[in-house]
């Protein structure tokens, strides 16, 4: 069980990891695709729930770990900033709608940009968190 966990744990994290790389194509300058925006978002969404629900349904499994450990305290901590700057950088990629239906990618906001560094900076400490465990 805990083979399976621990695996499924870190496939979720490489969607994170992939959504992070797709995220910096378009804030280094590449068109912005709605269909590849969506599939960022989706494995965001889908690497960000199992992150979060395998790595807490870890911490209860394996006996040297609890919850509140401080690694894992920091860790959930870093998943909920990591989230709310990918909202908030989401929010400057979307493209607007433009003539009879087509989708026209607008200027991207600085913020959006900033946004998105600001999270892949957090998502690799929260990598480190992981990997390194401090206080554990």
């Amino acid at each position: 069980m805990y083979d399976w966990l621990l695996f499924l744990h870190v496939l979720a994290a490489f969607a994170l990891v992939a959504t992070v790389v797709i995220f910096s194509a378009f804030a280094f300058g590449a068109v912005r695709e709605p269909r590849v925006l969506t599939v960022a978002n989706v494995l965001w969404a889908v690497g960000g729930l199992g992150t979060l629900v395998l790595g807490i349904w870890l911490a209860i499994y394996v006996d040297g770990y609890e919850v509140w450990d401080g690694w894992i305290i920091a860790a959930i901590v870093l998943w909920a900033i990591a989230n709310e700057l990918g909202r908030r950088a989401q929010a400057g990629f979307i493209a607007a709608p433009g003539r009879r239906g087509e989708e026209v990618a607008p200027a991207l906001p600085r913020n959006a940009a900033l946004m998105h560094w600001l999270r892949s900076g957090i998502v690799l400490a929260l990598l480190v968190v992981m990997v390194y465990k401090p206080g554990a």
